[in-house]
């Protein structure tokens, strides 16, 4: 039995020495940095390392206790089963509440290394250590966590496999994108910890300039990226897991990570105006504090309880906790923006609105108006039913009518904003720089129009995702034409295929939302139905039987071809009914097909469900080229200065080809 209380021992024992790090090394570094100590200064990074091999030590004990069956934890009870498949017993770790802490605690402690590695010769700089302070305290924050509200170690007496042990929610266990959907969608949402770290050093130094704009710009744009792709992939998972035809549903925890994508984007694009002509500090500063508030109010929406969704996990006492520090994150950044107000006044100002500050501007206020719809259609069901103890619900209605609209300005503004100079735009030049992209924004009306495309909202969404397609790749030829395939690398490039890949996925949204067309057909074993111009033979209904279930699944050949097996799984040890949708991808379009309640293999009897999805495939590549852009636009291009001293020296101007 003495093997039985070790993984928990040792579990403890990694988290308070990592918690005791995070605290001693952060008031090691603010008294050192006060004190202008740089003896202690240089000792603080031990602590770093410290904490960074608590919070893998904590991680590494639980996966051996997952994946050893260690039932003395009340964790490996709640979500581990003697059945659960290896790789769905590893996953296991982010599939509830405790463990899904603790991934977020081992991404941030690798964050705060990373940083405490890379600057480690200039840790005397106040900036970089209050921005490191900073870190080390949120990581504190997610150690007391770990240990307390959410304790992942805590012992769980006797299991009572009549009543546990029953392993994750279904849901979470039958397809291989839960491996790499939460640890990615978490590498973005803990990455914005840093340049909003940041943030708060150049505030606490008063160095409230450009410099600091320049250490955090890969910080932050690698942080979208994996917040992108991880939202990306998350759709996907909803779409092959779920089986009802779709990929995002404005559920609250979707929109929880949409949120700090929504002013991520907005800061990404409007430091570039603040670097290039010192103008909207106040501004950056406030989307970095929301961006990073924003992803502690996701965790709290996520994880308290408060709201019912397949994504939430269940009630809990962090809540209150998350709450807390999102109020005191609040507070703290704002009341030191104050402090700091006469410094923050920018130097320059918007000469023309038709200009590229102008554009990016206009971007940011589009970007947080629709973060502000976003947020009230999330929060005010919350409201209403903590004011009037009733229960409302704001459904996919109001978001689609508020959202379609700024998308399409959003897309119009994509396509004129990189063809624009910064400061004044003649007409003849915009004339010449927007005449092929705008002659593709009409090739896109067209083609669509001759595909059968109608209503006016759709045909507006391709005629500017044409628009703004036409536009990123105009630069992109004539950067390439310029400087061959290296051409391709830095912020502006790197940008346009993002920009490529955004308009993919709005296409791809826009089309499978608007033009989906479904169908629900009983058949006999041998029937043969026609639909959307496919044929559709039922081959056989088969019960079939795996590790952790059993259930039906129908073999539909589509088109004489291969037979494809939309299936009903019944997970035994939750007594819960999964569908398992199965998909025949195309570059067109998506057939979907899932199996219905009432089927029955003892009579060959199968109701099937069939979804025809156009362009929906686009969304995944478009989601693949946004992190591929990302890779090109954190590279500097041929032409990009860096001074020797970032933090401190004035921020080079980012050059970028103006024709």
């Amino acid at each position: 039995m003495l093997a039985e209380g070790v993984n928990g021992l040792f579990g403890h024992s990694a988290l308070i020495i990592g918690l005791a790090a995070s605290v001693f090394g952060a008031g090691a570094l603010a008294t050192a940095t006060l004190l202008k100590d740089q003896r202690l200064v240089r000792a603080v990074q031990g602590y770093v390392w410290v904490a960074l091999i608590g919070a893998v030590l904590a991680v590494v004990v639980m996966e051996r206790a997952l994946i050893t069956r260690d039932w003395s934890i009340a964790y490996v009870q709640k979500v581990g089963s003697p059945d659960t498949p290896p790789l769905f017993n590893f996953t296991a770790l982010w599939s509830a509440l405790e463990g899904s802490i603790l991934l977020w605690l081992l991404l941030l402690a690798m964050y705060t290394s990373i940083v405490a590695r890379r600057y480690k010769a200039r840790m005397a700089d106040p900036l970089v250590a209050w921005a490191l302070v900073t870190m080390l305290v949120v990581t504190a924050f997610f150690f007391f966590l770990a240990l307390g509200p959410t304790d992942a170690f805590q012992a769980g007496g006797v299991p009572d496999f009549a009543k546990c042990c029953k392993g994750p929610n279904p849901l979470l266990q039958n397809h291989i994108l839960v491996l790499f959907h939460p640890p990615i969608l978490y590498l973005g949402y803990v990455g914005f910890t840093v340049p909003f770290a940041f943030a708060i050093g150049a505030l606490v130094t008063g160095r409230v300039g450009e410099g600091w704009l320049v250490e955090t710009r890969r910080w932050a744009l690698f942080a979208w990226g994996f917040l992108t792709v991880g939202i990306v992939l998350g759709s996907w998972w909803s779409y092959e897991v779920l089986g009802w035809g779709g990929v995002w549903a404005w559920d609250p925890v979707e929109n929880a990570s949409f949120l700090p994508w929504l002013t991520g984007t907005a800061y990404i694009h409007s430091v570039m105006v603040q670097e290039r002509r010192g103008m909207l500090r106040v501004w950056n500063l406030s989307l970095l504090v929301a961006t990073f508030s924003l992803t502690i109010l996701g965790t709290f929406l996520t994880r308290s309880g408060v709201v019912n969704s397949v994504h939430a996990f269940s009630d809990s006492t962090i809540g209150p906790y998350l709450l807390g520090a999102f109020g005191v994150i609040v507070a703290v950044s704002l009341g030191l923006i104050a402090w700091r107000g006469d410094r923050l006044r920018s130097p320059g100002a918007i000469d023309s609105p038709i200009s590229r500050e102008g554009a990016f501007l206009a971007n940011n206020v589009l970007f947080t108006l629709f973060a502000f719809v976003v947020l009230l259609g999330t929060v005010f069901p919350l409201i209403v039913e903590a004011k009037d103890n009733r229960q409302i619900a704001v459904g996919s209605p109001f978001f689609d009518t508020m959202a379609a609209p700024i998308g399409i300005v959003l897309l119009f503004l994509m396509a004129v904003a990189p063809v624009l100079p910064w400061r004044k735009a003649s007409t003849e030049l915009l004339r010449t720089r927007l005449f092929w992209p705008a002659w593709c924004g009409a090739g896109a009306l067209v083609l669509a129009v001759l595909l059968g495309a109608t209503g006016l909202q759709p045909l507006l969404a391709f005629t500017f995702a044409g628009f703004a397609g036409g536009s990123a790749m105009r630069q992109l030829v004539l950067a390439t034409r310029r400087q061959g395939y290296r051409g391709l690398l830095g912020r502006t490039n790197g940008g346009m295929v993002v920009h490529l890949g955004v308009i993919l996925i709005a296409v791809g949204l826009t089309a499978s939302n608007s033009y989906t067309r479904a169908g629900e057909f009983t058949m006999n074993k041998g029937d043969t139905v026609q639909f959307a111009g496919h044929s559709f033979q039922l081959n056989d209904v088969v019960d079939f039987t795996a590790p952790n279930r059993v259930g039906i699944k129908a073999l539909v050949a589509i088109d004489g071809g291969q037979a494809y097996a939309p299936a009903i799984s019944k997970y035994t040890a939750q007594g819960m009914d999964v569908g398992t949708p199965s998909v025949k991808t195309g570059l067109r379009y998506d057939i979907y097909l899932t199996l219905e309640n009432g089927s029955k293999p003892s009579t060959g009897l199968a109701k099937v469900k069939i979804f025809i999805k156009p362009l929906i495939v686009w969304i995944w590549v478009g989601g693949l080229l946004c992190g591929f852009g990302t890779l090109l636009a954190a590279f500097p291009g041929k032409h990009r200065r860096r001074p020797t001293d970032p933090v401190s020296a004035p921020v080079p101007l980012e050059e970028t080809v103006d024709v």
